[in-house]
């Protein structure tokens, strides 16, 4: 059993119930991707640490693949779906401005009509969002919640843009988040610096699109240069706040889980905190890519399934992107849908 985070208040806690992912059957290689940049599988591996990632069907987009993982994270749970007080939906990718894909997701699911909202924080939306439900639970405005982290970068990302199309893939990631007698969720360290907002954008507005004849579509643009000093050199601050505010130390945790942007980026942030070399980082950005706001749940599955972690143990996730934004908790690792 992991180390206890420390309680903030009185009252009721909250805690991780269950948690449930989706990923795309098709596999896509670097060899795949290089046929339309100019790079190879050996410099995107060197550079990044992906070998592979996983691109959603035709028929498949946010709102199906957040069904799945809704649907895996609230069985794991062991509750009723009409016990969902509310339904989070983290994207950057849902290409609908209505209706909020929450709501749909909701619906789908079998649940009561319960409070649904998108929540629109890059790759920090999903531990963003975890904050947001986890105050609603402890606050006493729901029992249960249903967070889920999703995207279909797929479809954002310029086939021909050697700067990102190689990092990103899509899936999906959720949680319930319930009442408990005990705190499985610490407090949120979270925060963002907008002077650099440039650095990760979307290059024309849908608006700007439409009524400028000849107009590229949209697509995602990164200074990739920029994005990582900024990760890898302030991150680890933001993370050791985070141990610091849940009443632990590093020797405490039992799993990191960052967020995976760029698995150079992870090395140094590990090393800024002095992690202990025996805490297990978790690395599925090898196979999955960078999965924006499913990237910290898909990558606590991995790390569950593969048994580097298990249920119970304290773990710190850390994410952080677009904005640019950044969110960190330590949580107590919640069970893991059966396959």
């Amino acid at each position: 059993m992991g180390k206890q985070i420390a309680t903030v208040a009185g009252g009721r806690q909250s805690a991780l119930l269950g948690l449930g992912v989706y990923r795309p059957e098709r596999v896509v290689t670097n060899d795949e991707i290089c046929e339309l940049i100019d790079s190879n599988d050996e410099w995107i591996q060197s550079r990044s640490g992906i070998r592979n990632r996983r691109f959603a069907a035709e028929d498949e987009n946010v709102v199906t693949m957040s069904i799945e993982a809704g649907r895996k994270a609230i069985e794991a749970s062991g509750i009723d779906p009409e016990q969902i007080g509310v339904v989070i939906v983290a994207t950057s990718t849902y290409l609908l401005l209505t209706p909020p894909a929450a709501a749909l997701v909701a619906d789908a699911l079998g649940t009561n009509g319960p409070g649904a909202f998108d929540l629109g924080g890059g790759c920090a939306g999903f531990c963003t969002a975890l904050t947001v439900a986890s105050d609603l639970v402890r606050g006493g405005s729901v029992d249960y919640a249903l967070v889920v982290g999703v995207e279909k970068m797929s479809i954002t990302t310029d086939p021909t843009d050697r700067s990102t199309r190689f990092i990103f893939g899509d899936g999906a990631g959720a949680v319930v988040v319930g009442k408990s007698d005990v705190a499985g969720i610490g407090p949120v360290e979270w925060g963002s610096d907008g002077s650099q907002a440039d650095a990760i954008v979307q290059d024309l507005d849908w608006y700007e699109y439409i009524t400028t004849p000849g107009a590229t579509r949209p697509y995602i643009k990164m200074a990739g240069t920029a994005v990582f000093r900024w990760a890898a050199f302030e991150m680890g601050k933001v993370a050791l706040r985070a141990v610091e505010k849940a009443g632990l130390s590093v020797d405490d945790l039992d799993a990191f889980v960052p967020h995976q942007a760029n698995s150079r980026i992870t090395e140094v942030i590990a090393r800024s905190m002095k992690l202990p070399e025996g805490v297990p980082v978790s690395d599925d950005i090898a196979e999955s890519g960078n999965t924006s706001a499913a990237s910290v749940p898909l990558a606590m599955e991995e790390m569950l399934q593969s048994g580097a972690t298990k249920p119970g143990d304290t773990a710190l996730l850390l994410a952080f992107g677009a904005g640019l934004s950044y969110a960190a908790q330590v949580v107590t690792m919640p069970a893991l849908a059966k396959n």
